[in-house]
């Protein structure tokens, strides 16, 4: 196989390279796999991606290689990828900007992948057609257990959370992060700005871990978590970003940011090492978009 092909993906022209390269040494999976699997999720992937400015890791020598993150858009971006010109989080009163990717269609999602961006990250909120930023349209709920805790535990910590949301008279679909913990998103109207969201995100997690103190935590410092489930609320702050559903994770083995249905989270017996991308491809077939109702 050629180390170059010039391939049309949707109408768009762009160039893939090293299929055969090994991104993933211990499970043998390669580029083209990541570009098969990334190619095939698409329809299912792009509305949690359209909109929302992008932060990719990329892994070019394989995930056992240097990785960083990346959210410009880099040197030779095809014109065709949509960019925005937003702050960068953190600068001096919003002043220094750089333009973000936004993902609208599977060419750039290939292109992505061709670049070995396999994780992708998204704020939780999206951009107008003129690209301001609007108030987030989700909250996030991110639940990060402190070893020996696991997913067992976050599991617990989803269904309180979940209880807990309904009696404000909201609903939560279930992810896993594709790697030790998950998250719950909730859908919102978007007219609320981020700090209100965090706040509230925030309220939450101060409650359930008064309620559990033995199984929750709301505090990032580390000597609090051990054995414990960390619900990380500043995920709702307007620079943080979320992995997104459907998205690779860097492991040892391929692994995916999966949604589960809440059968599966009250068995509690799924593990990321189950929902491997031919795995999540098969859920999709069978069952649908779980985070819009499937199954």
């Amino acid at each position: 196989m050629p180390d170059r092909l010039r391939v049309e993906v949707a109408g768009r022209q762009l160039e893939i390279s090293n299929l055969d390269k090994v991104l993933y040494p211990r499970a043998g999976f390669t580029k083209g796999e990541v570009l098969d699997y990334y190619t095939r999720i698409a329809p299912t992937l792009l509305p949690y991606l359209e909109g929302r400015p992008l932060t990719r890791t990329r892994y070019p020598n394989g995930v056992d290689g240097a990785s960083f993150f990346e959210k410009n858009a880099p040197a030779g971006t095809p014109d065709w990828v949509r960019t925005v010109r937003l702050p960068v989080p953190g600068s001096s009163k919003n002043r220094e900007k750089i333009d973000f990717i936004v993902v609208e269609e599977l060419a750039t999602v290939v292109w992505l992948a061709n670049l070995a961006a396999l994780e992708l990250h998204t704020p939780q909120w999206r951009v107008d057609d003129e690209g301001r930023a609007l108030d987030p349209d989700q909250l996030v709920v991110d639940l990060d257990p402190g070893p020996p805790a696991g997913l067992p535990e976050c599991y617990q910590v989803a269904l309180l959370m979940r209880e807990r949301l309904a009696e404000d008279g909201l609903s939560a679909v279930a992810k896993t992060s594709g790697r030790k913990g998950m998250q719950l998103i909730v859908a919102l109207p978007g007219d609320e700005p981020a700090d209100e969201v965090s706040g509230y995100a925030k309220a939450l997690a101060e409650e359930l871990a008064a309620a559990h103190p033995r199984l929750v935590v709301a505090k990032m410092a580390k000597q609090l978590r051990p054995s414990k489930v960390f619900i990380d609320w500043s995920q709702n702050n307007a620079f943080k970003t979320t992995v997104a559903p459907y998205s690779l994770r860097a492991g040892e083995t391929p692994t995916v940011s999966a949604p589960l249905t809440w059968q599966e989270v009250e068995a509690g017996e799924l593990t990321a090492a189950d929902l491997t991308p031919s795995a999540v491809l098969d859920r999709v077939a069978a069952m649908g978009d779980l985070l819009q109702g499937g199954e």
